[in-house]
């Protein structure tokens, strides 16, 4: 029978202590989360998101969104192309590919961004790889 004591430090509920139990590693009890001492306050889970660790090491990626519109209307876009690339050669391949419609966004900030209708995320990515536009591990493919 094991105490309360061993229960609490325990990697599940009830089980005895282990020598690799994480939760015995963090000192929480059962069903708790980890306190700020822990070793899980210093995890960042947005640091890859932030541009703060962006060295000389970095890639550039292009970035696939789709963002939802009215109803079952989604929107697809890509962003991060190199500029030495026209955007509006590359969306008409992709038109006439997909059979869609689509169109080239002036942004401020983000340049040129590629727009296309429906969600065409896993299209587009294959497309970029299969015409050696971009590499497969310099994708990011966002949304649900």
């Amino acid at each position: 029978m094991t105490t309360i004591a061993e229960q609490s430090v325990g990697g599940r509920c009830g089980e005895r202590p282990t020598q690799g139990s994480q939760l015995a590693s963090l000192g929480g009890r059962c069903g708790e989360r980890p306190t700020q001492g822990s070793q899980l306050a210093n995890l960042d889970p947005f640091a890859e998101a932030s541009g703060d660790n962006a060295g000389a090491g970095s890639k550039e990626y292009v970035h696939i969104r789709v963002q939802q519109r009215n109803g079952r209307k989604s929107l697809t876009t890509v962003q991060g192309l190199k500029k030495e690339y026209s955007k509006t050669k590359i969306l008409k391949d992709l038109k006439k590919e997909f059979c869609c419609n689509g169109t080239v966004v002036e942004d401020p900030e983000l340049g040129q961004v590629i727009q296309l209708q429906g969600d065409q995320r896993k299209n587009v990515s294959t497309f970029l790889v299969q015409t050696a536009i971009v590499k497969k591990d310099q994708i990011k493919i966002h949304g649900f």
